[in-house]
Order: C-alpha cells, then sequence, then structure tokens
C-alpha cells in the first residue's frame, strides 16, 4: 500500500468495523494530539449486529451520540493525518454515522 500522498509505502492494514456507540470517555490527561477530540466508547458489531469483541476507543469529529452505528476505520496513517500529529497513539476514528439499519 502507497501514501495517498505519494510518499514511501507503509505496510499498515487498514480496517473497517461497523459499531455502536456506547458511550463517550472524558480524561484528564490525555496524547497533545486528542486535546480537542472527542473520544466514544463503541462495541464492534458482526454483519447480523452481534456483538464481536471489546470495545474500542474512537475519535469522532462527525458527532456520532450513544445509541448510534457508526463505521470505524482503523486507517493510522489517514488519522494521523487528521489529526495533524505523527506520533499520535489513536487507532480507531469514525469515518460516518449509518442513517440506515
Amino acid at each position: 500500500m502507497t501514501d495517498p500522498a505519494g510518499g514511501a509505502p507503509h505496510t499498515e492494514q487498514m480496517a473497517m468495523q461497523l459499531a455502536i456507540v456506547t458511550g463517550s470517555a472524558t480524561s484528564t490527561l490525555k496524547h497533545c494530539s486528542l486535546a480537542a477530540m472527542r473520544l466514544l466508547v463503541c462495541q464492534p458489531l458482526g454483519g447480523a449486529g452481534d456483538v464481536v469483541g471489546d470495545p474500542v476507543l474512537a475519535v469522532d469529529r462527525l458527532g456520532a451520540g450513544r445509541g448510534d452505528r457508526v463505521i470505524l476505520t482503523s486507517d493510522g496513517l489517514g488519522l494521523r493525518e487528521l489529526l495533524g500529529n505523527a506520533n499520535s497513539p489513536a487507532r480507531w476514528w469514525t469515518l460516518g454515522i449509518v442513517d440506515e439499519p
């Protein structure tokens, strides 16, 4: 896979995951790249809408709320570009809000 900006190839794998927002996370101390970011607690869902795996924290810039179904991505390169910080420890972020079940 190559960097969309035309940079060197990278080996990071990108995944997309359907999830339901179960809440948000509040922190008094966090990495500087996440200072103004909203963090959601999201429960990954399988294709049939069943719960799979453990909940994950996701950076949200779309305004998703508790009970919303969202599409998450683990595209770390894209998230680091979005945050403007090449050293951000964040992994998951909201790519979209599902408007129909």
